[in-house]
């Protein structure tokens, strides 16, 4: 089937749904000029004194926190992207009483920015960020505006709300996740590679039998799915259900 032939198809999806969940990945921000971790030029690829993984990982914060928030500050942090189509077009399916709920693994609050209300931030978000004796709040620029640890008034470190490797997904944001999967009548996923647990295993609660995956590269779901499109997550969005948004 031709690329425009499968937009065609996913149009006539969305026009006959009305219980629509969105699940993503990095490639949802990848075209907003976010980097991404596994594909060509992404975070995994570059050359680093330690593994990415590594640098972004609960021991690493606690044991190198001046080398995690640089790192975290230089490659993580991207305050200057803007809402790509695929924001804007799942803002527009919100608003037209058809998309439940976006479920995601970004952490950079984009899907907000574009004006979508029912995130699910799976990983957290580098707009929340906490002091880890007192709890008080600080926002992304004040992490920005530091150049070593980023300490709170009574002298505790300032922690991003991201979850990091070996911390554990919250289990209120996975179990509304879920229910909004199991009762969806038409599940989009895009951007992701379905390769990262838990998250990626939200997919077994689906009970419908139209499941969409947009992602450049091939998942473990590819032949469960209704339709596959190898293509870019806005783009094809774009294509089939227009925002009618211009960039900005």
């Amino acid at each position: 089937m031709e690329y425009a032939d499968k937009t065609e198809k996913l149009r006539a999806m969305i026009e006959q749904s009305e219980n629509i969940v969105f699940f993503g990945g990095a490639g949802v921000s990848t075209e907003s000029d976010i980097p991404d971790f596994r594909s060509e030029g992404g975070l995994y690829s570059q050359q680093y004194k330690y593994p990415p993984e590594f640098m972004l990982s609960h021991t690493f914060y606690a044991s190198h926190a001046d080398e995690f928030f640089d790192f975290y500050r230089n490659k993580i942090l991207c305050p200057r992207a803007k809402p790509n189509e695929a924001h804007r077009v799942l803002h527009r399916l919100e608003e037209q009483g058809k998309l439940k709920a976006v479920i995601t693994q970004n952490i950079d609050g984009l899907h907000q920015a574009a004006g979508s209300k029912n995130v699910l931030e799976l990983h957290g978000s580098v707009h929340r960020n906490y002091c880890v004796n007192c709890g008080r709040f600080y926002p992304l620029h004040y992490i920005l505006g530091t150049e070593e640890i980023p300490r709170c008034e009574c002298g505790g470190v300032v922690k991003p709300d991201v979850v990091l490797y070996e911390e554990g997904l919250d289990p209120d944001t996975l179990e509304k996740a879920a229910r909004f999967i199991k009762e969806a009548d038409l599940l989009i996923v895009g951007g992701t590679s379905l390769v990262v647990y838990p998250a990626a295993g939200l997919l077994q609660e689906y009970r419908g039998g139209k499941l969409v995956l947009i992602n450049k590269g091939t998942t473990p779901y590819d032949n469960e799915a209704a339709l596959v499109i190898g293509a870019k997550v806005g783009e094809t969005l774009g294509k089939a259900w227009p925002s009618g948004q211009k960039e900005g």
